[in-house]
């Protein structure tokens, strides 16, 4: 595996981004992410994280659609690259087969 630079929280950021699909904004990401982790996050936090990403190459972002419920700001709507989806998959393999080497602590 080539070194991605792809650190936990970033790594949850993506795959947040790949459950959510059309509705992968950042007020819903934060939502998803505190529910899952158990724990209160910053809207900084959330938007550092997807800006990086998508420097990086993990992300990209279009605006979504005016609607009154915003008061007419727009959405950013973030999508995975495939080179997220390769890197996301490749973690997955590397951790699956790292805690199937563990006696005692394996995943099956």
């Amino acid at each position: 595996m080539k070194k991605t630079k792809l650190g936990e929280f970033e790594e949850f950021v993506l795959l947040t981004v790949a459950l959510l699909e059309e509705e992968a904004y950042g007020v819903e990401i934060k939502r998803q992410l505190e529910d899952r982790l158990n724990h209160r996050l910053s809207v900084g936090s959330i938007q550092s994280a997807l800006k990086r990403l998508e420097q990086k190459g993990f992300l990209t972002s279009r605006l979504g659609e005016v609607t009154p419920k915003r008061g007419g700001k727009r959405k950013r709507i973030y999508q995975l690259t495939s080179y997220a989806e390769k890197v996301l998959i490749e973690l997955r393999t590397i951790r699956e087969n790292m805690w199937n080497s563990l006696p005692g602590l394996s995943i099956q």
